[in-house]
């Protein structure tokens, strides 16, 4: 709409603009703009006359019932009831279309547990991750994580400690279960780290250990006894992973391991100190900052010859583009790497000046818990991922009455949770607020939906709306918001817009529903056909956050 309006106004002034259609109050119309005022100055007329001249041109359209003009120069529209049911029906733009897009996200390390800010990463990305590919987007799911660096080290001085040698038999007695062996992986690493803080001699012995597993990997070897436990426990760490995003109902990634992309980029660090990017410094090999640009100088190889996240962060951008050719390249991290990360971004388009323009980082706030004694006890502000999942399932088992549904309610709480806050602040978890069946709650939402069938089910059956009887216009007026959100959205990056808009078309709905009996009427079919409308919209809106909507509840 807003292009034909554009496309009127080169008709009538040969200018080009770009007009802004807003969501005035219902009593003034669907639509308004402002573009006569702030075509005023160019044009050096009246803002009133200019949206008169605009507004008996759109009255000719026969889509328009109504245009009004408003104070010095607002132009009201209201549509008629075709055009009203017509944007309910509308498709999204491809605004990704025929663009290689490559997200990375998540992001968790090898012989460590996943916590809070992992779950809230992978959910984020999953959820933005749906809204590129419904913009159209070819896209490809990344993450990349350690799988040796000094934290791994730690976790196999750890192991041996615990196995008291180096005996990979016996990690054969170690549950099967991936949960169970992460959590094992979780207290070795706890042991090791210790150790290397309070113990010099351990100490010493876990920095070889780093030098010896980077050996691993360059010779391959996988016969030693400690190879064999890094191997074995390696895999636990990946197979975790997986399980892991099952239980979240989330796609996999392809993930990047580390001992991968240092291989990478201490090439690419090679070439770039061959040219001069790059500099000796004190024994290490450093990126010198540019002050003027607010970037600090970074060090890519260590004095002892190891490579930096700097450098292992490289080799993910060159893999990346080696494997997708991207167009553009989507990074999410947490709030803290934003700094770190423009000085990889500023060596990544100096090292390859075509990567300039291709990278975006998004970062996230915390999650902080606020919601009581029970839960902060159990999580405190850093914990597992699996924590958060328990006391939420634990909650909603005792709110949801049919057990099969309880995995899928703790979910579309969580994920919904995540969701409504803006990408970048803090995230406040409460977990009565969480799990509510009353508020702006993932749980409402379901509940809502599963009203709404069970309204159909009442009925005899429903037809598709063709009029917009006077009781129905603002319930369908909303309707037809959605794809106009669902676009914002799209382009942002943002799905709160989708969980606010979510929440207002459940309150139209319930007022509606308050005032217009449907099962029974003499318009039941009209108005079951608006409830259906309805509910497949709230379906849609959930299906993009990665919430189930159930029939029943």
């Amino acid at each position: 709409m807003d292009a034909k309006i554009s496309q009127l106004i080169k008709e009538l002034f040969d200018v080009d603009t770009h007009v802004v259609l807003s969501r005035p109050d219902p009593q003034f119309g669907d639509y308004a703009t402002n573009v006569a005022m702030q075509l005023a100055k160019p044009l050096g007329k009246n803002p009133r006359e200019i949206a008169e001249q605009i507004a008996a041109k759109l009255r000719e359209n026969e889509d328009f019932a109504e245009v009004s003009i408003a104070g010095p120069g607002f132009i009201n529209i209201r549509l008629d009831d075709a055009a009203l049911l017509a944007l309910t029906r509308r498709n999204p733009q491809s605004v990704y279309a025929g663009q290689k897009v490559v997200f990375e996200y998540s992001c968790p390390n090898a012989f460590k547990e996943l916590h809070t800010g992992h779950l809230y990463q992978t959910v984020f990305g999953d959820i933005a991750s749906r809204l590129m590919l419904v913009g159209g987007a070819n896209l490809q799911r990344t993450s990349f994580g350690g799988d040796v660096g000094l934290h791994v080290a730690k976790c196999l001085w750890g192991m041996v400690a615990e196995l008291g040698g180096e005996h990979p038999e016996k990690l054969d007695t170690v549950d099967a279960d991936p949960f169970v062996r992460s959590r094992w992986i979780s207290g070795c690493y706890v042991r090791g780290a210790k150790a290397y803080e309070d113990d010099s001699e351990a100490k010493a012995k876990i920095d070889e250990l780093n030098k010896t597993i980077y050996g691993f990997h360059s010779a391959d070897e996988h016969v030693l006894p400690l190879a064999q436990i890094y191997w074995t426990t390696r895999q636990w760490s990946f197979d975790y992973f997986d399980a892991f995003y099952t239980v979240i109902d989330v796609e996999a990634m392809r993930y990047y391991p580390e001992s991968q992309t240092a291989a990478v980029g201490i090439k690419v660090v090679e070439e770039q100190l061959a040219k001069g990017v790059l500099k000796k410094s004190d024994g290490a090999v450093v990126f010198e900052g540019d002050e003027s640009k607010h970037l600090h100088t970074r060090v890519f190889v260590t004095s002892k010859g190891l490579p930096t996240y700097e450098t292992k962060d490289i080799g993910v951008i060159w893999m990346e583009k080696q494997e997708y050719d991207f167009d553009h390249r989507y990074l999410l991290t947490g709030n803290d790497q934003k700094e770190y990360m423009r000085v990889v971004y500023a060596a990544a388009e100096a090292f390859r000046p075509e990567l300039a323009g291709t990278m975006t980082h998004l970062t996230n706030g915390t999650v902080k818990f606020a919601d009581g004694k029970k839960m902060s006890s159990r999580l405190g502000n850093v914990t597992r991922a699996l924590d958060v999942l328990d006391i939420v399932r634990e909650k909603v088992s005792e709110l949801v009455e049919d057990k099969e549904l309880v995995n899928m309610v703790t979910l579309g709480a969580i994920k919904y949770a995540f969701a409504r806050y803006r990408l970048g602040g803090d995230i406040s978890f409460d977990i009565e607020e969480t799990v509510s069946l009353q508020g702006n709650s993932g749980p409402y939402l379901q509940y809502a939906h599963a009203r709404a069938r069970r309204i159909l089910e009442k009925t005899g059956s429903a037809t598709v709306p063709v009029v917009v009887r006077d009781e129905d216009r603002a319930l369908v007026r909303k309707l037809g918001e959605y794809t106009e959100v669902l676009e914002l959205a799209i382009r942002t990056l943002e799905p709160h817009h989708i969980c606010n808009y979510l929440f207002e078309l459940a309150q139209e709905f319930n007022r509606y529903y308050e005032k217009n009996q449907v099962a029974g009427n003499e318009h039941e079919t009209h108005r079951a056909g608006i409830v259906a409308l309805y509910a497949s919209t709230l379906a849609a809106g959930l299906a993009i956050l990665g919430i189930e909507a159930p029939e029943k509840m």
